[in-house]
């Protein structure tokens, strides 16, 4: 059942709103919100997102509304599309103020990488706008002081993951070359080199760019970036 936060006194008011043809849940509550129902208290903000039409953002929604959001704004869009054509989740960075905390389900619905999941964490920090993740990684308002401390370190983390990929992957092409390997052909996988072209898929390169980078072949990278689609809700 969903608990109204510390500091609402009053009955919460439910509606589905619609901007551009794209659904909010708004939940608001008398005494409880900021600019957008009239007080300047601070509140929870919501952000749900799916990654294909066939997949719903209800548990998302759900589960926000468990953890106090007085709004929810939610959209299916591909993990493929930039931050500036997500409209909805530029309604949520607009609707928090100082002071607001942004809540999603895990980070990576804030960015297409690690390093544009970073960046927007620097930002809202900066901003003086918490961050909490439902799956418990994160919660900058709880860390207080050491809220900096945390997002330098998983910005480190973020850039020695890449480096660490991209090695690994040019290593092995450089051996299958020396021992006349077909790149070409359909090698097996293993967790760097998929991470590797969902990370290359994610920066806006082709498939065939991707083969040639990694060596995996086509029906291969197509798998990898469904299965990734299929999940990513």
């Amino acid at each position: 059942m969903f608990q109204q936060p510390n500091g609402c006194d009053n009955t919460w008011e439910m509606s589905r709103h619609w901007d551009q043809g794209v659904p909010i849940t708004m939940f608001g509550c008398y005494g409880f919100t900021n600019t957008l129902f009239g007080t300047m208290t601070a509140r929870s903000v919501g952000y749900a997102r799916c990654s294909t039409a066939s997949q719903k953002t209800d548990a998302q929604v759900a589960a926000l509304k468990e953890a106090g959001c007085a709004v929810v704004f939610e959209e299916t869009i591909s993990t493929r599309v930039k931050e500036k054509d997500r409209p909805q989740l530029q309604a949520a960075l607009n609707a928090v103020v100082e002071g607001d905390e942004l809540v999603v389900a895990k980070l990576d619905r804030l960015g297409r990488t690690q390093v544009e999941v970073v960046s927007r964490l620097h930002q809202l920090q900066e901003q003086g706008i918490h961050v909490r993740t439902l799956d418990g990684l994160v919660n900058t308002k709880g860390l207080g002081k050491f809220a900096p401390v945390l997002i330098g370190l998983l910005s480190g983390l973020a850039e020695v993951e890449r480096s660490l990929i991209q090695e690994r992957t040019l290593e092995s092409i450089q051996h299958r070359r020396s021992i006349g390997g077909n790149l070409g052909g359909r090698p097996k996988t293993n967790e760097a080199k998929e991470r590797l072209v969902l990370r290359l898929r994610e920066e806006g390169c082709s498939y065939r760019s991707i083969r040639e980078q990694t060596g995996l072949a086509l029906s291969t990278i197509r798998r990898i970036i469904a299965e990734q689609e299929a999940v990513s809700c």
